[in-house]
């Protein structure tokens, strides 16, 4: 059983629990995520729970090596009007998303944290995400740092994958993750039919531009969902938390 003073989930604990933890070491995750659709094999929650499930063991990793941390509640929902038309999509604009992000982070700071981790499981919020932290570090006066977990484990990533090199959308990746973490979320008599007939990347690298989810494919799926397995997917997960573990617990990421 856990006891208070391992606990790093800020829900879990009392105002005056968390306000012990407020010292200038502590690092306070931020995941960031949205409810949107994942192809008929998958539940709309699926960026909720990786980013929760990402930060949340990265924070005990860092706690276990003596960085004391603590993890939001997750900002389930994003920038995800691309996915509307498949239906079962909840999206917030760019000026809604920023404010929700920002409110909480002044929160934290508020608080008298000062280091402060926005990590993000949704592929629409990449670029707002390291906006925030880029405006908040500026306004607030302390480190904001934002990460997008599979590209910062883009290389341990490709090292387990079979069908792809990383995350793409409901795909062998996501698939697994979710086995690992919510298996009753996982249609396994829809997978077959979750491949797409009909898929393309938006942009070519180093350009974006918006595409709906529809014009890239006809499934709602990018990749292929039938390489998943939950063994993978638990290796997909401690790959990433220990990655952001080993980032943020260096002192030159926030000094």
């Amino acid at each position: 059983m856990t006891t208070h003073d391992e606990e790093v989930a800020w829900a879990r604990l009392t105002a005056a629990e968390i306000q012990a933890r407020a010292r200038p070491e502590t690092v306070v995750l931020i995941p960031t995520a949205s409810i949107e659709q994942h192809g008929p094999h998958l539940a709309t929650g699926v960026d909720m729970w990786l980013a929760s499930a990402v930060a949340e063991r990265t924070a005990r990793k860092l706690q276990a090596a003596g960085t004391p941390a603590l993890v939001t509640p997750c900002i389930w929902s994003g920038l995800a009007d691309h996915h509307m038309p498949f239906g079962g999509t909840l999206t917030l604009d760019v000026d809604g998303f920023a404010a929700v992000v920002g409110g909480i982070a002044r929160s934290v700071a508020r608080h008298g944290f000062r280091r402060i981790a926005l990590v993000n499981g949704h592929g629409g919020n990449v670029e707002a995400i390291f906006t925030a932290a880029i405006e908040l570090t500026k306004s607030l006066g302390v480190p904001v740092v934002g990460v997008t977990y599979w590209q910062a484990s883009a290389d341990r990533f490709a090292a387990i994958l079979e069908t792809q090199t990383n995350v793409q959308h409901a795909c062998e990746a996501e698939t697994s993750m979710v086995m690992a973490v919510q298996p009753d979320c996982v249609r396994a008599e829809n997978i077959a039919r979750a491949v797409p007939k009909r898929a393309r990347p938006p942009a070519p690298p180093g350009f974006k531009r918006h595409r709906g989810f529809v014009e890239m494919t006809d499934t709602g799926v990018m990749g292929d969902p039938r390489a998943a397995s939950a063994e993978k997917g638990e290796r997909l997960l401690e790959a990433a938390s220990g990655r952001l573990a080993e980032e943020m617990a260096r002192p030159e990421l926030w000094n």
